[in-house]
């Protein structure tokens, strides 16, 4: 199980690999989805996924069928031989690497825009096939570069691929993440530097992930930073705050209020839990899809 402390030193994307090669199975619980007969029906007010690469030690299809049985929509984070894979369980891959970019090294350096904009066609359009509404980008990290070129040069990249996603029905979502903890130097920590880049690029399909655990530290002010700039995100993750373990009575934010306040705009997208869980991560999981089902 990675700790806050690995987890500051492992990327996002170096963890999905170990878990794309990882054996072990987690346990269920006694009352776990494998005894019931009907998944749980939600309210459906919220959408709700798992980000894959938090459940590492559970083979893929066994995640599916148990996020399906709890209500779940879909499963956020997968690559593009792993796409079809939740359609077998009624659920769609929410949020699919398509060659985005790396966390580090991403749209605000025009050099890498020739190679995002070679992994976006060619897999975007399998994203849309396997019925994936969004796929994922990032700034990348500042790295002595202003803000205001870094806006610059990720307008120009984004305006360089949004007819890619516009053609195939997808949207490119760029992550915001906190810089403070996890994401030194990263430059999309702010809502308003992303928002002013998704405004620019004007496009109905790139907005922004709103990430909900990196925001809290970065910004807090969740509800009426959200109300106030839903048109531009289109995709929302969670997370204990701190830690980024569960949603529970350990952390500061209360889960049921913001997601309160994200169905009040009538939100349709997707959220969905990346928070790393420390106990039976199957039992974490069921309690946060609870919590959020308001």
């Amino acid at each position: 199980m990675y700790t806050l402390r690995s987890m500051d030193k492992l990327s996002r994307r170096t963890i999905l690999k170990g878990a794309l090669s990882g054996v072990a199975v987690a346990s269920v619980p006694s009352t776990s989805w494998s005894e019931q007969t009907a998944p749980v029906q939600r309210k459906g007010r919220i959408k709700q996924s798992v980000s894959r690469w938090c459940y590492k030690d559970i083979p893929l299809d066994q995640l599916c069928a148990y996020a399906a049985q709890i209500g779940c929509k879909g499963v956020d984070l997968l690559n593009p031989d792993e796409y079809e894979v939740p359609k077998r369980y009624g659920l769609v891959c929410s949020m699919a690497y398509a060659g985005g970019g790396e966390l580090t090294n991403a749209l605000n350096r025009t050099e890498n825009h020739a190679k995002i904009e070679e992994g976006f066609r060619k897999n975007i359009p399998l994203a849309a096939k396997a019925g994936a509404p969004n796929v994922i980008t990032f700034s990348g990290n500042r790295a002595g570069m202003s803000d205001e070129e870094g806006a610059k040069n990720t307008i120009a990249g984004l305006n360089r691929v949004k007819k890619i996603a516009e053609d195939n029905g997808v949207v490119i979502c760029m992550e915001l993440l906190n810089s403070k903890v996890n994401h030194k130097d990263y430059m999309c920590d702010h809502t308003a530097w992303g928002v002013q880049v998704v405004q620019a690029v004007n496009s109905p399909h790139v907005k922004l992930l709103y990430d909900i655990y990196h925001m809290q530290i970065m910004e807090g002010d969740l509800v009426a930073t959200i109300q106030a700039n839903i048109q531009w995100l289109a995709h929302f993750h969670t997370g204990g705050v701190p830690g980024r373990h569960e949603l529970d009575g350990t952390q500061e934010v209360q889960w049921d209020g913001v997601m309160r306040g994200i169905a009040a705009t009538n939100y349709q997208g997707y959220v969905a839990h990346e928070f790393v869980p420390t106990r039976d991560p199957l039992t974490s999981l069921r309690e946060a899809v609870d919590l959020c089902d308001v």
